[in-house]
């Protein structure tokens, strides 16, 4: 695809709902050229359902910091169990967290905001870059509602940050659509939900909210930065501008 050519398709796909656009990139781009990028979070949940019911060849990925919690490795599990489907599990490469851990601390993370972005370069950033570096396009479950960063985000975009097309099927949808489609279908989803966590990275990166707090606020909550990302989603990487 001619990245110039991305907001025709974006005026394209913002007609179609999400099954839709998950149909018309698989024919797109084909099976073997496309993965679903899961954190096993509920997005991610809705979007294993929906593909595996268009097309159980898709190749469905997840990436495991090696700091994750006990209730996301179970939702791996269940999801296997429940779609008689193996997910993909990528590690980041050791030579680069053994530097990390070295150089600074374990928890590295709460020292700084550089020093968390550092974390979470070698322990997502590149292990993604390296999953995504053979492929055409990648789907995930970006929803412009969840944070700040996310507003602009549209149904196709150029990722320059991995170099390929980014599908987001549910762009447009809201919190309530995403447990509502979850719910109806009886998807798996992680636990932590249930204890009040609504947005679920790495374990000691990751806490429950409270009463009337964004979204987001569990991630990274040491931080007052509202721009709260770990580098897989920039926003002035993965935008196309509109002319």
């Amino acid at each position: 695809m001619n990245k110039n050519k991305i907001y025709d398709y974006q005026k394209l796909l913002g007609t179609k709902n999400s099954q839709e656009v998950i149909i018309w990139a698989i024919d797109y781009f084909g099976k073997k050229n496309i993965v679903l990028s899961s954190s096993m979070g509920a997005e991610d949940q809705v979007l294993t359902d929906m593909v595996i019911r268009i097309e159980p060849g898709v190749e469905i990925f997840t990436l495991d910091t090696g700091r994750l919690p006990e209730e996301t490795y179970n939702t791996i599990e269940e999801t296997e169990r429940h779609y008689n489907k193996k997910i993909e599990i990528i590690f980041p490469e050791r030579r680069y967290i053994e530097e990390l851990v070295n150089r600074y601390s374990p928890n590295l993370f709460y020292e700084s905001i550089a020093r968390r972005k550092l974390c979470c370069q070698a322990r997502k950033v590149k292990p993604l870059k390296r999953k995504l570096s053979s492929l055409k396009a990648w789907i995930c479950g970006l929803r412009r509602e969840q944070a700040l960063t996310r507003t602009g985000a549209e149904v196709i975009e150029w990722d320059e940050n991995f170099e390929l097309i980014k599908i987001n099927p549910l762009i447009k949808w809201t919190e309530k659509d995403t447990w509502d489609y979850i719910y109806k279908n009886r998807v798996p989803y992680n636990k932590l939900y249930d204890k009040n966590f609504s947005s679920i990275g790495c374990e000691p990166c990751t806490r429950a909210i409270k009463n009337g707090e964004n979204t987001r606020s569990g991630r990274w909550w040491w931080e007052d930065s509202e721009q709260k990302e770990c580098g897989l989603h920039l926003q002035k990487s993965s935008v196309t501008k509109r002319t």
